[in-house]
Order: structure tokens, then C-alpha cells, then sequence
């Protein structure tokens, strides 16, 4: 109470100011205040200051002017209290708001609207890697365990060239990003036997019906009327990761007739029909030559020198191996060290008894030695029939030159039935046995051959290491640079 009796209204005055400004310190903890050092609470300063400030208040009231000291008592009593009542809110823990006060204003503020949060990490599974909120560095699972998977198992084969010359596509659809791939084609004459050889090689047993190999071979109506089932480049990969290119018959008769008698009009770089069709054979051999680990060459009877010519045209208008250092070499053995050439596989199909006999094994040999004596291809070293246990009794160095050559009999499901057996009187264990053939079965053998094939080597077949897919556009990129080779367009210029 005043001495005119009323009550003092600086007192509630200064109070409702006080609580007002203890209210806006503590929400605004980013103002003013927040630069300021911590001060200690003094409970007996603090009373000091409160009662100064009360009878500064009062002296006002009272006296009509101002003294000179009651300006710098209001001015701490006004300010000290946002400072103090931040610290006694927060007194529990000072690094608390020291940790707050590094925080950006953002942050804080969303803080203190949602008031004070637990410190343990919080965990959102329903973003790990699956939503667009996700890391870019963080994996999908469900992406990544679907390129883990291998695709669906092919049936059949596909078209990798179609009867055009012209590249497909569909064949990626079944690849993956690995590298632990072999890429096994084949070459030959009509009618020797390609498709049934790789089907065998693939996925197919002997005894199954030919109807269903994954390569379709010639039906009875085909052979009777001469004419070849493959066209183009077919393409099956297995599920242990090998593909096997099928091609058309090389210098095939059937195809030659098909241009004259049906009037297919040729490239205009082409004059005769017999011209055409030798250059798609070699097209299709320095193709294989580029993009294959294993090539075979099929022929059912030994031997045709026409074949061994057209292997080494083929390895001639080959396209070059690109490598990152073969346009600043300078000279041309340093180009043919990075060259690359494929395993040359000899298949003797259809091999009847006598070919079997040491004495022509080992002339065979001889033969195919000094016609390929000046190549690079490596037809041999790889592969051995004497290492398979096929002639059991012939040492390892009976073979002078033992090159990539392989026998395999004709394959006659009933051959058991018809060979000649033991006579009856010569007593009941012989006569179960049956006749001598001359050579272990087909069923063998093709198992020895796959065996053998599938172990070789995988040299790499560029600078780079590929995958099954790089291996794709680069087979893509080979076949447009086979197709535009200027060495091909020269050597058909000089058919003609």
C-alpha cells in the first residue's frame, strides 16, 4: 500500500512484465539471450535486485522526478531474469542446452514443438531401400536378389541372326551380368551333323527323341529333298552358364539353289549367287572366330582340303582383336600378340570302324598337322582323345603331333541288337556278351567330348573382361564390323 492508501500498480506491474519476459525467453531460445554466458543462480542477488527494483518502482510513483540512479537498477532487474530463468527451466542439465544451441533453428524450434524427444536412434525399416527416399548407395533386396536369379531355363533355341543376316535381340532377355561364361560354336558342311551335335553337347541325351533337341535337325522330308534346317545363327545357353551358337551349312548347295530358283534379288555388292553365298560362310566364320572360346568344325568323312582352305580364308579376313594399345603400337608383332584366336575342335562324326585304328588315328593326325601348320588358330594341345581312356592300351606319346581330334561313331540306338555275337557253343557267358564294335558306344563318347569341351581354357576375349550381357553388345558389335569389313569386301571384289 501506497501512503495515500490505493495499492501500488508497479509491483503487479513489474511482476506480470517479469513472468511475461520469462515466458518469451524461454520459447525464443534463438534471440538475443542466446549469445550470452551461463551465470550462475544467486539466491541472495536475486532478492536484492527484486526488492531494489520495488523500491525504485515506488520512488517513481511517489517523487515527480526521476533520480539518476533508478535508470541503471531497472535495465539488469528487467534483462537478468530471461537470463536466470533460462538456466533454472534448464538446470538439470546445462550440456543439454549447450548441445541444443549448435542444433540450426530449424531444428530447434521443431523441437520444442514437439517437445523434448528420447536420444535413442530411430529406425525406418519401411524405407530401407525400398522407397524413393532411400540412399542411392543403399541396394534394394528385392532388386538385388532378382539379379542373382537365374533366368528361366531356355527350352529351345532362339535366333541370334536371323535368314536375312540381320542381328536379334531376344537373346539378352536370357543373359545375366557374370563372367564365368564359355561361348562353344560350330562349323561345317551340310548335312553333318551341327544341330545334333550341339543339342547333345547341351542339353539333350541320346536317347531322346530327336524331335525335341533344343536344335532342331533335319526332318526325313528334308534330307530327301536336300535342303538344310538351320538358317542364320541359332543361340541356347545352359544353365551352367555356356552358350552354343548353331550356325547354317558353310558353301551349302541347298541355300545356292534357293537363290537361283526363287529370284532373291542379292546385295547390289554381290554379282553372282555362288559369290553370295561364300561370303556368308565366311561372315559367319570370322564371327565365330571373334566371339567364340571353342569352335568346332564338323565334317562326316576325312578328309575335304576345300574345308581347311575356306578355314584359313576365314582366320585371314578375321576381324582384328580391339585393344587399348594397338593404334599407338608400331609395329605389326606387337598387334599380333594381343590377337585373339579360339580352341579348334576336329569332329570326326560318323566315324565308322576303321577309323578307330591306331595306325589311321595316327595319320589322321598327321594329316590335319601339316595343313594347319601355318595358322594361329589352336587346333591343338586342348583336347585328347588318348587321355579319356578311349585306346587304353596306346601310350601318350604314340601321337607325334596330337591335334584337337575327336571320333564319334554314328549314333544307332539298336546297334547292341544287330552286331554279331558269340557263338552259342562257345558257353553261356559269352553269349551274353556282345559283339565287338571296334569302339566304345556313342553314349561314351559324346559324354568324353562334353566333358573334355566345357574344361577348356577361357581366354578373354577383348581388353576388357566380359559379361554375359557385354558379351552380347560386343558379339552385336563384331557381327556390324564383319558385315561392313573392308577385307571381306576385297576378297569378294577379287571372286568376282
Amino acid at each position: 500500500m501506497s501512503e495515500s492508501g490505493h495499492s501500488q500498480p508497479g509491483l503487479y506491474e513489474r511482476r506480470r512484465r517479469w513472468n511475461r519476459d520469462k515466458e518469451l525467453g524461454h520459447q525464443s531460445l534463438s534471440g538475443p539471450g542466446r549469445d550470452r554466458d551461463y551465470v550462475p543462480w544467486d539466491r541472495d542477488r536475486d532478492r536484492r535486485g527484486f526488492w531494489i527494483s520495488i523500491s525504485v518502482s515506488s520512488q517513481s510513483k511517489g517523487a515527480p522526478t526521476p533520480t539518476p540512479t533508478s535508470a541503471p537498477a531497472a535495465a539488469p532487474a528487467i534483462e537478468k531474469p530471461i537470463v536466470l530463468m533460462k538456466s533454472r527451466e534448464e538446470g538439470k542439465g546445462v550440456a543439454g542446452a549447450t548441445d541444443t544451441s549448435a542444433q540450426p533453428p530449424a531444428a530447434v524450434t521443431k523441437v520444442e514443438k514437439e517437445g523434448q524427444r528420447p536420444t535413442q536412434p530411430v529406425y525406418q525399416i519401411q524405407n530401407r531401400g525400398m522407397g524413393s527416399t532411400a540412399p542411392s548407395g543403399v541396394m534394394d533386396p528385392v532388386v538385388g536378389q532378382a539379379k542373382l536369379l537365374a533366368p528361366e531355363k531356355m527350352k529351345h533355341s532362339i535366333k541370334l541372326v536371323d535368314d536375312q543376316m540381320n542381328w536379334c535381340d531376344s537373346a539378352i532377355e536370357y543373359l545375366l551380368d557374370q563372367t564365368d561364361v564359355l561361348v562353344v560354336g560350330i562349323l561345317g558342311l551340310q548335312g553333318t551333323g551341327k544341330s545334333m551335335v550341339m543339342s547333345l553337347l547341351s542339353a539333350n541325351q541320346p536317347e531322346e527323341d530327336q524331335r525335341t533337341y533344343v536344335f532342331r535337325t533335319q526332318s526325313q522330308e528334308i534330307k530327301e529333298r536336300g535342303g538344310n534346317q538351320t538358317s542364320g545363327i541359332d543361340f541356347f545357353i545352359t544353365q551352367e552358364r555356356i552358350i552354343f551358337l548353331d550356325t547354317q551349312p558353310i558353301l551349302s548347295p541347298s541355300i545356292l539353289d534357293h537363290l537361283i530358283n526363287n529370284d532373291r534379288k542379292l546385295p547390289p555388292e554381290y554379282n553372282l549367287p555362288h559369290t553370295y553365298v561364300e561370303m556368308q560362310s565366311l561372315q559367319i566364320a570370322a564371327f565365330l572366330f571373334t566371339v567364340c572360346h571353342v569352335v568346332i568344325v564338323v565334317q562326316d568323312w576325312f578328309t575335304d582340303l576345300s574345308l581347311y582352305r575356306f578355314l584359313q580364308t576365314a582366320e585371314m579376313v578375321k576381324p582384328s582383336t580391339p585393344s587399348p594399345s594397338h593404334e599407338s603400337s608400331g609395329s605389326s608383332g606387337s598387334d599380333e600378340g594381343t590377337e585373339y584366336y579360339p580352341h579348334i575342335v576336329f569332329l570326326q562324326n560318323k566315324a565308322k570302324r576303321e577309323n578307330f585304328c591306331p595306325r589311321n588315328l595316327k595319320q589322321m593326325h598327321l594329316v590335319i598337322d601339316k595343313i594347319m601348320m601355318h595358322s594361329h588358330l589352336k587346333y591343338k594341345g586342348t583336347l585328347s582323345m588318348l587321355e579319356c581312356n578311349i585306346f587304353p592300351g596306346l601310350p601318350q606319346s604314340y601321337l607325334d603331333s596330337e591335334v584337337n581330334l575327336f571320333l564319334l561313331p554314328f549314333m544307332d540306338m539298336d546297334g547292341d541288337d544287330t552286331l554279331p555275337r558269340a557263338a552259342p557253343g562257345s558257353g553261356p557267358l559269352f553269349s551274353l556278351l556282345p559283339g565287338y564294335k571296334g569302339h566304345p558306344s556313342f553314349q561314351s563318347l559324346i559324354a568324353k567330348l562334353r566333358s573334355q569341351i566345357m574344361s577348356m581354357s577361357r581366354p578373354q576375349l577383348s581388353h576388357t573382361i566380359l559379361t554375359e550381357k557385354n558379351w552380347f553388345h560386343y558379339a552385336a558389335r563384331i557381327w556390324d564390323g564383319v558385315k561392313k569389313s573392308s577385307a571381306l569386301s576385297e576378297y569378294s571384289r577379287l571372286l568376282a
